[in-house]
């Protein structure tokens, strides 16, 4: 029984902590742990998070103080390059200004170089890695995510890349072989999500027996 009752209280916080994630996009620039304790919750999640054939293909970079706010400057500069530096542009401004209000982003890539390898060792599954590597990168993404937000530290996810690829890395002395799938603005919540709507579960989800 009491095992029982101990993963049920496991089961239980689980669920909560999936069930209180949420997208904050109003952040502070601090957070209410340290950069160790961070950097701790990134590498339980690049060690234990599965991947097809244990290809172990995702990479994150930690961006914090001046190489964050540098990511975001990139990122304004990118935009500002197709976008036009006109009175259009302001409301794209604000929007990147306030990712960078945020405390640090953590930066998701895929390498390259081990999808390769491994549609060259199983050609007869080929067209299948990239779409692994993706759904392998995804949960790096929500186990970190889920992880922040057990900390009581918001955050979103952005997608910039390809347009920020290739200043990014160069900025951050990153690999040629890292492609760029994501980044995640965090930092205390400054201001709450709203209400979340939900579709019938039932319409969602099928049980055959």
């Amino acid at each position: 029984m009491g095992l029982f009752n101990k993963n049920t209280k496991t089961l239980d916080s689980f669920q909560n902590a999936v069930e209180t994630r949420r997208t904050i996009y109003s952040l502070e620039k601090e957070i209410s742990i340290s950069d160790k304790e961070v950097e701790s919750i990134i590498e339980h999640a690049i060690k234990h998070v599965p991947s097809s054939f244990n290809s172990q293909s995702t990479r994150i970079v930690l961006l914090l103080n001046d190489k964050h706010d540098a990511f975001w400057d990139i990122t304004k500069n990118e935009l500002k390059k197709v976008m036009g530096d006109d009175r259009d542009f302001q409301p794209t401004s604000d929007k990147i200004d306030n990712f960078k209000h945020a405390y640090g982003t953590i930066l998701y890539f895929e390498d390259t170089e081990v999808v390769e390898g491994l549609q060259q060792q199983m050609p007869s599954y080929a067209e299948n890695f990239a779409i692994w590597s993706n759904q392998t990168n995804a949960m790096h993404q929500f186990a970190v995510w889920t992880a922040l937000s057990t900390e009581g530290i918001g955050a979103s996810l952005q997608h910039y890349n390809p347009l920020v690829d290739e200043a990014t890395q160069e900025a951050f002395d990153i690999p040629k072989t890292w492609k760029l799938i994501a980044q995640m603005p965090f930092g205390n919540i400054r201001e709450a999500a709203g209400e979340k709507e939900f579709q019938d579960v039932n319409a969602r989800f099928l049980v055959r027996k």
